[in-house]
């Protein structure tokens, strides 16, 4: 039987040219929405809960405490209210797409994930819906 050589454990060195990430997130943004394809669903708004996270690579240089420098997740959520009251969409994955869409607009957004839940649908579930993942093309 031969014997294992075990080394010392090296730390994790990351090269200096490793690019920092900053997650923005947005959690449990609960919003009254027109959606659904069944008829009943078509008669009134239910609610929908949303939740983002975004990667935002960082600039190497520091930050100087000014909202222009980051992305701005009031803007997000305002957008994400003009989507939902622009009128019925179908599907909880067109939902999410069209948040992503907005979200990936912003060019420094690298990568989003974007859940979308309906939470009235059954009443032993807390929700039903759907989470995608995208990421920017311009990038």
């Amino acid at each position: 039987m031969s014997q294992i050589q075990i080394g010392a454990v090296q730390p994790l060195h990351q090269p200096e040219s490793a690019a920092r990430v900053r997650r923005v997130f947005v959690r449990d943004l609960v919003l009254a929405a027109l959606i659904g394809v069944h008829r009943h669903e078509q008669d009134g708004r239910q609610r929908v809960r949303i939740n983002l996270d975004l990667e935002v690579p960082e600039d190497p240089a520091p930050l100087s405490d000014r909202l222009a420098e980051v992305v701005n997740y009031q803007d997000i959520v305002a957008g994400i209210r003009k989507i939902v009251a622009a009128g019925h969409i179908n599907l909880v994955e067109t939902l999410a797409e069209r948040i992503a869409a907005r979200c990936l607009a912003d060019r420094r957004v690298q990568r989003v994930r974007v859940r979308v839940e309906k939470l009235d649908v059954f009443a032993d579930a807390s929700s039903v819906g759907v989470e995608i993942e995208r990421a920017n093309p311009k990038r």
